[in-house]
Protein backbone atom coordinates (compact mmCIF):
# COMPACT_ATOMS: atom_id res chain seq x y z
CA UNK A 1 0.00 0.00 0.00
CA UNK A 2 1.53 3.54 -1.37
CA UNK A 3 2.45 5.98 1.70
CA UNK A 4 -0.28 8.98 1.93
CA UNK A 5 1.97 12.10 1.18
CA UNK A 6 1.77 14.58 4.38
CA UNK A 7 -0.25 17.80 4.00
CA UNK A 8 1.55 20.99 4.55
CA UNK A 9 -0.76 23.22 5.23
CA UNK A 10 -0.69 26.87 4.08
CA UNK A 11 -0.51 30.23 5.68
CA UNK A 12 -2.93 30.92 7.93
CA UNK A 13 -5.55 33.67 7.82
CA UNK A 14 -4.10 35.53 10.40
CA UNK A 15 -0.83 35.46 9.30
CA UNK A 16 -1.72 36.97 5.64
CA UNK A 17 -3.85 39.70 7.60
CA UNK A 18 -0.78 40.58 9.63
CA UNK A 19 1.72 40.63 6.62
CA UNK A 20 -0.82 42.91 4.95
CA UNK A 21 -1.16 45.29 8.07
CA UNK A 22 3.07 45.22 8.63
CA UNK A 23 3.73 45.85 4.94
CA UNK A 24 6.31 48.71 4.16
CA UNK A 25 5.72 51.67 4.73
CA UNK A 26 4.28 51.60 8.14
CA UNK A 27 1.84 54.21 7.82
CA UNK A 28 2.22 55.69 11.13
CA UNK A 29 0.75 59.56 11.71
CA UNK A 30 2.33 61.79 13.98
CA UNK A 31 0.01 64.84 16.00
CA UNK A 32 -3.20 63.64 14.94
CA UNK A 33 -6.34 63.20 16.87
CA UNK A 34 -8.86 61.58 14.46
CA UNK A 35 -9.80 61.26 10.74
CA UNK A 36 -13.31 61.56 9.39
CA UNK A 37 -14.61 60.30 6.34
CA UNK A 38 -17.85 60.95 4.49
CA UNK A 39 -18.31 59.19 1.05
CA UNK A 40 -21.18 57.15 -0.99
CA UNK A 41 -22.18 53.63 -0.05
CA UNK A 42 -21.82 52.68 -4.00
CA UNK A 43 -21.99 53.84 -7.31
CA UNK A 44 -19.42 56.52 -6.51
CA UNK A 45 -16.39 57.57 -4.87
CA UNK A 46 -14.22 54.28 -5.86
CA UNK A 47 -11.28 55.71 -4.99
CA UNK A 48 -12.45 56.65 -1.68
CA UNK A 49 -14.31 53.28 -1.13
CA UNK A 50 -10.99 51.64 -2.13
CA UNK A 51 -8.94 53.53 0.32
CA UNK A 52 -11.63 52.62 3.04
CA UNK A 53 -10.66 49.53 2.59
CA UNK A 54 -7.19 48.92 2.00
CA UNK A 55 -5.28 51.71 3.54
CA UNK A 56 -7.66 52.94 6.27
CA UNK A 57 -6.88 49.42 8.15
CA UNK A 58 -3.15 49.49 7.77
CA UNK A 59 -3.56 53.69 9.64
CA UNK A 60 -5.61 52.19 11.85
CA UNK A 61 -3.53 49.24 12.86
CA UNK A 62 -0.58 51.41 12.84
CA UNK A 63 -1.84 54.36 15.05
CA UNK A 64 -4.52 52.56 17.38
CA UNK A 65 -4.91 55.95 19.56
CA UNK A 66 -6.37 57.07 16.49
CA UNK A 67 -10.07 58.27 16.39
CA UNK A 68 -11.38 56.90 13.18
CA UNK A 69 -15.14 57.88 11.77
CA UNK A 70 -16.60 56.09 8.46
CA UNK A 71 -20.10 57.98 7.52
CA UNK A 72 -21.14 55.98 4.40
CA UNK A 73 -24.15 57.61 3.42
CA UNK A 74 -26.68 56.66 0.33
CA UNK A 75 -26.37 58.60 -2.45
CA UNK A 76 -28.79 58.43 -5.61
CA UNK A 77 -27.96 59.10 -8.73
CA UNK A 78 -29.03 62.62 -8.68
CA UNK A 79 -27.60 64.12 -5.70
CA UNK A 80 -24.01 65.76 -6.44
CA UNK A 81 -22.00 65.60 -3.72
CA UNK A 82 -18.14 64.82 -3.39
CA UNK A 83 -16.01 62.49 -0.36
CA UNK A 84 -13.89 64.37 2.11
CA UNK A 85 -11.83 63.77 4.79
CA UNK A 86 -11.19 65.77 7.61
CA UNK A 87 -8.06 65.39 9.52
CA UNK A 88 -8.15 66.72 13.20
CA UNK A 89 -4.85 67.57 14.67
CA UNK A 90 -3.68 67.38 18.40
CA UNK A 91 -3.89 71.09 18.79
CA UNK A 92 -7.39 71.01 17.74
CA UNK A 93 -6.87 72.41 14.47
CA UNK A 94 -9.04 70.79 11.25
CA UNK A 95 -7.99 70.41 7.58
CA UNK A 96 -10.43 69.17 5.42
CA UNK A 97 -9.09 66.88 2.17
CA UNK A 98 -10.92 66.17 -1.01
CA UNK A 99 -10.99 62.62 -2.01
CA UNK A 100 -13.00 62.62 -5.10
CA UNK A 101 -11.76 61.38 -8.54
CA UNK A 102 -8.46 60.54 -6.44
CA UNK A 103 -6.93 56.96 -6.27
CA UNK A 104 -6.72 55.17 -3.17
CA UNK A 105 -2.47 56.10 -3.69
CA UNK A 106 -3.00 59.22 -3.67
CA UNK A 107 -5.44 60.08 -0.92
CA UNK A 108 -3.01 58.09 1.64
CA UNK A 109 -0.05 59.90 -0.05
CA UNK A 110 -1.75 62.97 0.79
CA UNK A 111 -2.31 62.48 4.16
CA UNK A 112 1.15 61.02 4.61
CA UNK A 113 2.40 64.40 3.45
CA UNK A 114 0.33 66.31 5.93
CA UNK A 115 1.13 64.05 8.63
CA UNK A 116 3.51 61.40 8.51
CA UNK A 117 6.86 62.73 9.86
CA UNK A 118 10.04 62.59 9.29
CA UNK A 119 10.19 58.89 8.68
CA UNK A 120 7.61 59.08 6.03
CA UNK A 121 9.45 62.10 4.60
CA UNK A 122 12.46 59.40 4.68
CA UNK A 123 10.81 56.46 3.25
CA UNK A 124 9.47 58.88 0.30
CA UNK A 125 13.08 60.08 -0.15
CA UNK A 126 14.14 56.70 -0.56
CA UNK A 127 11.76 54.88 -2.79
CA UNK A 128 11.81 57.56 -5.23
CA UNK A 129 15.71 57.50 -5.48
CA UNK A 130 15.46 53.70 -5.60
CA UNK A 131 12.74 54.28 -8.53
CA UNK A 132 10.67 52.37 -6.68
CA UNK A 133 6.76 53.09 -6.27
CA UNK A 134 6.08 54.92 -2.78
CA UNK A 135 3.00 52.37 -2.00
CA UNK A 136 1.75 49.35 -3.09
CA UNK A 137 -0.38 49.79 -5.90
CA UNK A 138 1.27 53.27 -7.42
CA UNK A 139 2.23 51.42 -10.37
CA UNK A 140 -1.60 50.70 -11.73
CA UNK A 141 -2.22 54.79 -11.01
CA UNK A 142 0.37 55.37 -13.63
CA UNK A 143 -0.63 52.90 -16.07
CA UNK A 144 -4.05 54.37 -15.81
CA UNK A 145 -2.64 58.06 -15.93
CA UNK A 146 -0.33 56.77 -19.49
CA UNK A 147 -3.36 55.26 -20.78
CA UNK A 148 -5.50 58.52 -20.84
CA UNK A 149 -2.80 60.31 -21.96
CA UNK A 150 -1.90 58.21 -25.27
CA UNK A 151 -4.36 58.75 -27.90
CA UNK A 152 -6.58 55.60 -29.16
CA UNK A 153 -6.67 55.01 -32.47
CA UNK A 154 -10.31 56.20 -33.93
CA UNK A 155 -10.21 55.07 -37.11
CA UNK A 156 -9.57 51.58 -38.45
CA UNK A 157 -8.12 51.99 -41.89
CA UNK A 158 -6.30 49.57 -43.82
CA UNK A 159 -3.17 51.48 -43.38
CA UNK A 160 -3.35 51.21 -39.83
CA UNK A 161 -4.36 47.92 -39.72
CA UNK A 162 -1.39 46.74 -41.59
CA UNK A 163 0.84 48.91 -39.74
CA UNK A 164 -0.65 47.54 -36.99
CA UNK A 165 -0.20 44.00 -37.96
CA UNK A 166 3.09 44.46 -38.96
CA UNK A 167 4.41 45.82 -35.83
CA UNK A 168 2.67 43.15 -34.03
CA UNK A 169 4.38 40.32 -36.28
CA UNK A 170 7.72 42.31 -36.10
CA UNK A 171 7.44 42.47 -32.31
CA UNK A 172 10.36 40.88 -30.03
CA UNK A 173 8.24 40.04 -27.19
CA UNK A 174 5.60 37.57 -29.34
CA UNK A 175 5.40 34.21 -28.10
CA UNK A 176 6.35 31.82 -30.66
CA UNK A 177 3.51 29.25 -31.28
CA UNK A 178 2.93 25.88 -33.03
CA UNK A 179 6.36 23.93 -34.67
CA UNK A 180 8.01 27.33 -33.89
CA UNK A 181 7.87 26.88 -30.35
CA UNK A 182 8.89 23.73 -30.10
CA UNK A 183 12.15 23.47 -32.53
CA UNK A 184 15.82 25.51 -31.78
Amino acid sequence: MPRKPKFIPGPSRLSVILKELNQEPRLSLIGLRGISLKLATRNDHFGARHFVKEELRRIRYANPQLNVEVNKLPKPLQDNWTPEMVVEFEDGAKTTIDISNKWSTSITKELMDLAGGDLWKEYKAAAQAAGLPILPGEEKERLAAAKKRTPKLSTRSPENLEAMVENMLSSPERPKTGAAAILP
